[in-house]
């Protein structure tokens, strides 16, 4: 195995290039983030809410449930609607079952979406099986849309897993259940792209994924599938899990399989809490990806966890404002300041460590800890620029920060700091 540097801090798995509308996955194209609606996708209204919230997060393609004709029907709908909106975001349409009669009796959904996302293990029993699968494959070849065959661990092939299990029964020394189930994973997924090429899609309009809810079971399995083939991989668990559990179990499955080189595009499948934010999943995925070096998406603020220096929680009021602030702040800046998403912020509670993490940052505040002088210096690419105190410290702040963006950001030549973000974004692609 050899080793191509373009740039960046990492190798990376060699993969074709698919293109999902405008957005261009695996080669040499960033990771991608993408994320999956819980509305009725009937719900026209509704759903184009929540898919514009996603895309306004950072979310670069959304996937909508297509289960039923009414869900197919409100298809153009929804497209419709975020176009008037401008949120050109490609919209991947989730089949289970019945996709191949919906996307034959619904046309207009088969154009909108941009991408088609098929189950193996839910297209069909016995002969319907690859005539049902074949049928989905030729509406993709016909409107000219890619395909992810999307393996699940629920879902499994029940077929291809017997097969290998009679198989592994007759061997002298048989493997674990376990492990014959991962070989099912991956088999399923070849097996269905194998199938997909014969009847004409192309190969560079496939991508393949094959989740599980465990962690060691994911990285096992996209690490033997990452051998067995160049199609672009989507990583992600299925069922994360809520809270703390989903974004810890998330991270660490992500991480260690982005650090080999090994993925194209990113899910974090968090459940949310009720009423909660669906956001949280590309907020997270995105911290994963920059805090690993990988993209920058936002800014992104250092803080320190408190100790007995700081028993005022001002510091930490001041800290989640700042990080609220920025990403609120980066659908404009994203288009007014190319490279910002870059920039660094420190907020730190007291003279300990905060003179030297506030100098490090491109702009950082040290406030004041329990018994020192209520002073809070101000710190830009390392040198002090101003001393807040009084009732307006987070105001100021922010203000400060506005205008280190305009001065530092605001002047530089679009297209080329663009190119340059482009190109920082490249990291190594390993050859095979």
């Amino acid at each position: 195995m050899s080793i191509l540097y373009l740039s960046g801090r990492a190798s990376r798995r060699r993969s074709r290039q698919m293109r999902i509308g405008p957005v261009r996955v695996g080669g040499d194209a960033p990771v991608m983030v993408q994320s999956m609606t819980n509305t009725d996708t009937a719900d026209v209204a509704a759903t184009v809410e929540q898919v514009f919230a996603l895309a306004q997060a950072g979310s670069e393609v959304v996937r909508i449930t297509v289960n039923s004709p009414e869900a197919a029907a409100a298809v153009p709908a929804i497209r419709e609607g975020l176009d008037r909106r401008h949120c050109n975001v490609p919209l991947v349409g989730d089949f289970h079952f019945n996709g191949h009669k919906l996307l034959r009796d619904y046309p207009e959904c088969a154009q909108a979406l941009a991408k088609y996302r098929i189950n193996p293990g839910n297209v069909g029993r016995g002969e319907k099986h690859d005539a049902q699968f074949t049928q989905m494959i030729e509406i993709a070849i016909r409107e000219d849309k890619p395909v992810r065959i999307g393996v699940n661990w629920g879902s499994l092939d029940q077929e291809v897993l017997g097969r290998l299990m009679d198989e592994n029964a007759r061997l002298a020394n048989p493997l674990p259940a376990q492990a014959v189930m991962r070989r099912a994973l991956v088999t399923s997924a070849l097996e269905s792209a194998a199938l997909a090429e014969r009847v004409g899609l192309p190969g560079d309009r496939i991508c393949l994924s094959c989740k599980v809810s465990d962690v060691q079971d994911l990285v096992a399995v996209y690490t033997d599938l990452a051998a067995r083939c160049d199609y672009p991989l989507h990583l992600g668990l299925t069922e994360a899990g809520m809270g703390s559990k989903g974004i810890v179990a998330s991270t660490a499955a992500l991480a260690i399989l982005l650090e080999q080189g090994i993925g194209d595009t990113i899910r974090v499948s968090l459940t949310p809490e009720p009423g909660g934010d669906r956001t949280q999943e590309v907020t997270v995925a995105q911290e994963i990806l920059q805090t690993m070096g990988i993209r920058q998406f936002t800014p992104l603020v250092t803080a320190c966890p408190g100790c007995g220096r700081t028993t005022s929680t001002f510091f930490q009021e001041l800290a989640a404002k700042t990080q609220s602030y920025l990403r609120a702040m980066m659908p404009e800046w994203r288009e007014r300041y190319p490279g910002v998403e870059s920039m660094s912020v420190a907020v730190m509670g007291c003279v300990v460590n905060g003179p030297g993490e506030s100098k490090l940052a491109n702009i950082g505040i040290s406030l004041p800890g329990t018994g020192e002088l209520p002073v809070a210096p101000v710190y830009e690419d390392g040198k002090k620029t101003v001393t807040l105190k009084g009732e307006h410290i987070a105001e100021e702040f922010q203000a400060l920060i506005d205008a280190y963006v305009e001065r530092t950001y605001g002047g530089r030549d679009v297209p080329r700091a663009a190119a340059e973000v482009r190109e920082a974004a490249v990291i190594p692609i390993v050859a095979r």
